[in-house]
């Protein structure tokens, strides 16, 4: 193999950054190489908040254009956020971001149509003001809904722009609250109930789909366009390395996003209950999970700060341990905001001091990630019947030392840090796999445990100290442990 062989991009973008990566497998082993990597910038107009998904599909063919030959391309990014199409294909305006808040005001209208226990036992998704159902119902009344023949989500509508080609992928429709959790299919009835046009929802088509080649506007050559996982979890599923059922996975970064993969989907009480999402994987596989705020907490830090992500972790480091403790997932955290000080004011509210500093505050986000952890293991242990042993740290929180540290001291398990790029790398053996280079999932778990080696943590410490933390949080927080929910 070398440097010239062709090889399979991935367009990868994530709520703060985007990247391109290209892979080329080798025998038993994927090798990635960075091509580009660009920050991801919101714009706020008068309308509200959007994604610049221009400047995104701009900074991603340029890099592709200088990537070399190539075998093919997928896009994978976040879920939810969607655009809104004519029956041509155009856009009906800048598709909103997740943090613009616009859906928080439609849950409440929404369950009054269809109440939430019914929608769960269908689409099986946790309750988030950020969905896709909420937001639909946001723009009843719009011109743009009137106008709609399709909705795209975003990795759809990245691919139709590379390929012409509109396809829903399965595992980014599974994050809308509107796909049969079962089935796999639009769940039409739902959409009636709730009112929405069903026109909307049409052609969906599961990971690896080829959808055709580039357009040839974009100076690539005839390379194949696939639909890969294109929710980033999904893809970064693809590439944890979990040996057997023990295992859980934890994607991190802007979102943890913490689960089991299974072969079917949980929609009972008790997972409803524990606000458990039921997402698509490949395979026809499901992502029993819970989303989690993440380091979306010390990247509003930063900004807030002026300082970088190494800085701030190291401060964390030399903090003394035991700090203020919060919910990471209180909706306060969810918009942008002076971060250090709402994380003050809601460690205050719980009858704690504020912390101060950089140090105090970063480790306080940090131990309080751990603790929620630890209570959605529990959660997902109870719900699905696995013994969970060991965690699987994927995304860019692999890097984080201190938090995988925390999360092994905190839940008692084990944990294996890596890869760094399971996105991305997850996004290219989908294509391998597309084109005849890999069969089965089992296949493209062999190639990842040989591409990867994971940094072990193991749980150090006081058993009793991690009791107490956890114990502290679960006070000041008034979140029940599954044991009482």
């Amino acid at each position: 193999m070398t440097d010239n062989a062709a090889a399979y991009a991935a367009i990868d973008l994530g709520a703060s950054s985007g990247r391109v990566l290209t892979g080329r497998l080798d025998g038993d082993v994927v090798t990635l190489t960075e091509r580009h990597r660009f920050p991801n910038r919101p714009v706020r107009l008068p309308s509200g908040l959007h994604w610049n998904l221009l400047a995104l599909l701009t900074e991603s063919l340029e890099s592709l254009r200088a990537a070399g030959p190539l075998r093919g391309i997928g896009v994978d990014t976040w879920g939810v956020d969607y655009a809104l199409l004519d029956d041509r294909g155009r856009v009906l305006g800048l598709p909103f971001h997740y943090r613009d808040g616009r859906g928080a005001a439609m849950v409440a209208p929404c369950f009054a149509r269809v109440p939430r226990d019914e929608q769960y036992a269908v689409a099986g998704i946790q309750t988030l003001p950020i969905n896709t159902v909420f937001q639909l119902l946001a723009d009843e009344g719009t011109a743009a809904l009137g106008a709609a023949s399709r909705l795209a989500l975003v990795p759809d509508l990245l691919a139709l722009w590379l390929s012409g080609e509109l396809a829903n992928e399965r595992t980014n429709a599974s994050t809308t609250g509107l796909l049969d959790a079962r089935t796999g299919d639009w769940a039409a009835d739902l959409v009636t109930r709730l009112g929405l046009p069903g026109r909307l929802f049409a052609d969906l088509v599961d990971p690896g789909t080829l959808l055709g080649p580039a357009l040839g506007a974009h100076g690539l050559g005839p390379v194949p366009v696939y639909a890969v996982a294109s929710h980033d979890t999904a893809s970064a599923f693809v590439a944890a390395p979990i040996r057997d059922e023990h295992a859980a996975i934890l994607s991190s970064g802007t979102w943890s996003l913490l689960g089991v993969e299974l072969a079917a989907p949980v929609l009972d009480d008790a997972a409803r209950d524990a606000n458990l999402t039921n997402e698509r994987g490949i395979d026809g596989t499901t992502r029993l999970l819970k989303n989690v705020m993440g380091l979306w907490l010390e990247q509003e830090c930063a900004r807030a700060w002026g300082l970088d992500h190494a800085e701030i972790f190291a401060a964390a480091a030399a903090a003394p341990a035991g700090g203020p403790l919060f919910d990471p997932d209180a909706e306060a955290f969810l918009h942008p905001c002076d971060m250090p000080a709402r994380i003050g004011e809601a460690c205050v509210a719980a009858g704690q001091d504020a912390p101060t500093g950089v140090g105090p505050v970063a480790r306080s986000i940090l131990e309080s990630l751990a603790c929620k952890y630890r209570l959605v293991l529990e959660r997902l242990e109870r719900v699905s019947g696995r013994d969970i042993r060991c965690i699987h740290v994927i995304g860019g929180g692999a890097r984080v030392e201190l938090l995988c540290r925390l999360t092994a001291d905190v839940t008692g398990r084990e944990v294996l840090a890596g890869p760094v790029e399971a996105t991305a790398m997850g996004n290219v053996l989908v294509q391998a796999r597309a084109a005849g280079e890999l069969g089965s999932l089992a296949d493209i778990r062999h190639v990842v445990a040989a591409s990867a080696q994971p940094t072990t943590f193991e749980p150090g410490g006081s058993r009793d100290a991690a009791d107490e933390l956890y114990r502290r949080f679960l006070d000041v927080t008034g979140l029940a442990a599954p044991a009482t929910a």
